[in-house]
This record gives structure tokens, sequence and C-alpha cells, in this order.
């Protein structure tokens, strides 16, 4: 993600735990400082494009929640997948493109504004305009706050590496992807997921 400075439209948020209370949409809280996930392009006062999200990313993104959702359905078991959702690291606020919350999470947690933790199934899908050291180092502080797997997407590369602690997994075009820790099981084309 490239940091760059925030929209005059956003709400003034001076610290990490503003940031918790009320996360304004499409911004994260890194090294002290609310910057834009996705910043926009900003021409006589207003948007007028989101650089680094791709229709791709975009169509990835719904994919997975829909290939996560569709396995906890067809498994029962249990949780809730979401898109753009808050969270917060050891010391920073972020917002993963796809999670996934166990039942028991979920029913301690669900009606937060924002997870106080890393969620446990986490998906990073990389755009053109971010650096591959930045997003992996945002999966090395998922793992650090409470995660449990990490799925960095690599959409032009067509590779998908499933991260954990203890291990890094690259599926690669014509391989299926699988999940290492989280939801035991779950299974998808790499040709499937990134067409």
């Amino acid at each position: 993600m490239v940091s760059t400075p925030v929209s005059p439209h956003l709400p003034l948020i001076q610290s990490l735990e503003d940031w918790v209370q009320n996360p304004p949409e499409g911004t994260e809280w890194v090294n002290g400082k609310l910057v834009e996930k996705r910043p926009a392009i900003w021409i006589d006062g207003a948007p007028t494009k989101t650089s680094g999200m791709t229709l791709r990313n975009s169509e990835i993104q719904a994919l997975l929640a829909f290939y996560w959702q569709s396995f906890i359905n067809a498994e029962q078991c249990g949780g809730k997948v979401y898109t753009e959702a808050p969270c917060r690291t050891n010391k920073k606020g972020r917002v993963p493109d796809v999670a996934y919350l166990t039942p028991e999470l979920v029913a301690q947690y669900g009606e937060l504004a924002t997870l106080p933790q890393s969620f446990p199934l986490s998906a990073e899908i990389v755009s053109p305009t971010d650096f591959a050291e930045e997003v992996i180092a945002k999966a090395q502080e998922y793992l650090a706050a409470g995660g449990e797997e990490v799925w960095i997407i690599f959409p032009e590369n067509r590779w998908v590496i499933g991260v954990t602690a203890e291990t890094r997994e690259i599926f690669v075009a014509g391989q299926v992807a699988m999940t290492q820790k989280v939801l035991p099981g779950f299974r998808v084309a790499v040709d499937e997921l990134l067409g």
C-alpha cells in the first residue's frame, strides 16, 4: 500500500483508539497516521478515481469471499466472512481484503466496530500500486496479532501464497490452493480464483 495524504473529506482521527472506535471507510491506521488503503486521486476537491484497486482485484476479492462463505455453509463450520472489515494489530489498524472470523470470535466480538485482534484467516490481494515487501510485512503483522493464516494473492503472477507462523506455501497456476490451519479442507484451483 502506498501511503498518500489523506483526503480532507475524512473525519479527524488522532489516535489508534479513535480509529478503532470509528474507522473511516477505506482507511488504515499505520505508523501513527491515518492513511487511505486505496488512495483516491483528487481533482477540484473530489475523488475522480481510486488507484490501486482494479476490476480484477475486486472480482478476486468477491470470488474468494464467496468461496470461503460457500465452504463454511457446506461444511457447517460457522463463522463469518468479511470484506474490507477493520481489525487491530499490535500497533496498527488494518483492513484485510477478505477475512474469516470463527463462530467463537463472532460471539465474542461480532458487534464491535473493529475486531480487537487480527482475523484468524485473512487475505490480501496485491494491487498494481502495492509493494510486495509491504504486503509481506502486513501478513507478518497479522500473524503477530493473533492471526493464524494469511493468503497473499498476486493476480498478475497467478500466485497464492499461504502463510502461517510455521509454513509458507506457494500455489501457482495449474495447482490447487488450500488452507493450512484455518478452514481445514478448503481448496480452490488457482486458475478458478485468478481467472
